[in-house]
């Protein structure tokens, strides 16, 4: 077994908002690989996310953000399970960035499934007419495409995240909730922008 010294599994440990313990374990299971550990972790924090995410948030945060001198604004209410997780930093921290990129990234639903299904199926049509004249499965297959770079640019969660677009919105939601050990929701949003039509 790789012996870890204390600086990767500090470097690690900044990285990815892990605990101290979880951090060695990994780089122990990775054999002292930074990046198979930041998965390793990923995709324990994922399973302990999912685990969390059927309890109930009723605590929280709303929290605003004014840009452009005035030209746009963002309202968005985050819920967290307690009044502890509230007042933590690393929460008010992300509903912060949460209102930031709304400002910059113009979401206009937070998940795949507010999205109305006759909207998804107008989209789809949309693009098969662009392919037509293409063999039918590799037309489905251009379209499936399409259709996801359309949740990346329309929901929340799938868009990348404006500070570190190697990680979407809901992988940076994810790591937080594995980190404060609460189910965290970004329950609603409203972007104003001057002169926008509604």
């Amino acid at each position: 077994m790789a012996t870890i010294d204390s600086q990767t599994v500090k470097t690690l440990r900044d990285k990815t908002n892990a605990g101290m313990m979880d951090c060695k374990r990994a780089l122990e299971e990775a054999g002292g690989d930074l990046e198979k550990a930041e998965s390793i972790l990923r995709k324990k924090g994922i399973s302990t996310a999912a685990k969390k995410s059927g309890r109930a948030a009723k605590e929280g945060a709303v929290a605003s953000y004014i840009h452009l001198q005035g030209k746009v604004g963002v309202l968005v209410e985050v819920n967290c399970e307690t009044d502890f997780v509230a007042k933590n930093e690393k929460f008010r921290e992300f509903v912060k960035d949460i209102t930031l990129h709304i400002a910059a990234a113009h979401p206009q639903f937070i998940s795949r499934e507010e999205i109305p299904t006759d909207l998804i199926a107008k989209e789809r049509e949309i693009y098969a007419a662009q392919v037509s004249g293409k063999p039918a499965n590799i037309v489905e297959k251009i379209v499936d495409g399409k259709v996801e770079k359309y949740y990346s640019t329309v929901c929340l969660l799938d868009q990348a995240f404006i500070k570190n677009p190697d990680q979407s919105i809901q992988d940076l939601l994810t790591a937080l909730i594995a980190t404060l050990g609460e189910n965290i929701v970004i329950r609603r949003f409203t972007r104003y922008m001057v002169g926008e039509e509604i």
